[in-house]
């Protein structure tokens, strides 16, 4: 008998454990995950429009944490540099290094 009480207490205890595993609702989203609804992409053609969009893209997403500080600096010199190029008007020069630093950081 005394077996018996141990084993049904065991299963009661391990069902309990179990139970506080199953989880019924999701976390709401905080604030900071998510992107602002006041947040417009840039507009614009050409290399400029790219660079620029880009750009919005990187600082939102570091606001919203999606990317760390030291990959967004990264990043950064990679759109400034693509900024210089346009600057410079070597348009399709700077389209390609903005779709290669996206390639590279997996915004492709």
């Amino acid at each position: 008998m005394k077996t018996m009480i141990r084993l049904v207490g065991l299963a009661g205890l391990i069902g309990l454990s179990l139970a506080g595993c199953n989880q019924t609702t999701s976390p709401a989203p905080s604030s900071a995950t998510v992107t602002p609804s006041s947040f417009r992409m840039p507009e614009g053609s050409g290399c400029k429009g790219e660079v620029d969009r880009y750009r919005a893209v990187m600082d939102n997403d570091l606001a919203m944490g999606h990317v760390n500080q030291s990959v967004y600096s990264r990043v950064v010199r990679d759109i400034d540099q693509a900024a210089s190029a346009c600057a410079a008007g070597r348009d399709a020069e700077a389209v390609r290094m903005i779709n290669a630093a996206k390639s590279r950081y997996g915004y492709a």
